[in-house]
């Protein structure tokens, strides 16, 4: 009588762990495709104000009109996977910086108060990918933990929890100049 309560005693503290392995691996889950989400969101407003600084230069810039329209075809934000990011992330740059070219030839494009607040509102909204990366590369580092670590590797391995990547950092945006540098200019 003795041992078959151990032994369901210990069957009942493995099903417990596992039980409470698993529901921890489901929530990490559902951050990580939330926090993803959230990143997605972010960078299809930020494609919209762009797609509206646009519309706003063209009228300032109707013989830019090709350049413009090459940036309105780069907005394609629909089922990005985290391995695509970096391409979007990269497309918004290079749209924005051909933006800030045809800027600098207006004077008065530069100077209307529709185009500054348009262009703090995507410093904002760059702003928030920013954040909203920082949230996903932490919910996945978690994940990551759980599914690498003993005992929870086992749940995990049982029920295909597979190591998801992170978000790479932008090789543009990693490369600051070094404090020498500026002092020495």
């Amino acid at each position: 009588m003795g041992t078959t309560l151990i032994v369901l005693a210990v069957v009942a503290v493995v099903f417990i762990y596992f039980l409470n392995t698993q529901r921890a691996l489901v929530g990490l889950d559902e951050k990580r495709k939330n926090a993803f989400a959230q990143i997605t969101v972010q960078l299809k407003t930020r494609w919209d104000a762009v797609t509206s600084l646009v519309e706003m230069t063209k009228q300032y810039a109707s013989h830019e009109h090709d350049t413009l329209k090459d940036v309105i075809a780069e907005r394609r934000i629909t089922n990005v996977t985290p391995e695509q990011m970096p391409g979007q992330e990269a497309a918004i740059t290079q749209v924005l910086s051909r933006l800030t070219a045809v800027a600098e030839r207006y004077p008065d494009l530069k100077a209307n108060q529709i185009f500054i607040d348009t262009m703090a509102g995507i410093k904002s909204y760059e702003e928030n990918v920013r954040l909203s990366r920082m949230v996903f590369n932490d919910s996945v580092t978690k994940m990551n933990m759980m599914v690498r670590q003993w005992p929870s590797s086992i749940v995990a391995s049982l029920l295909h929890f597979d190591i998801q990547e992170l978000l790479p950092e932008d090789p543009a945006k990693a490369e600051a100049p070094s404090i020498s540098d500026i002092f020495n200019k």
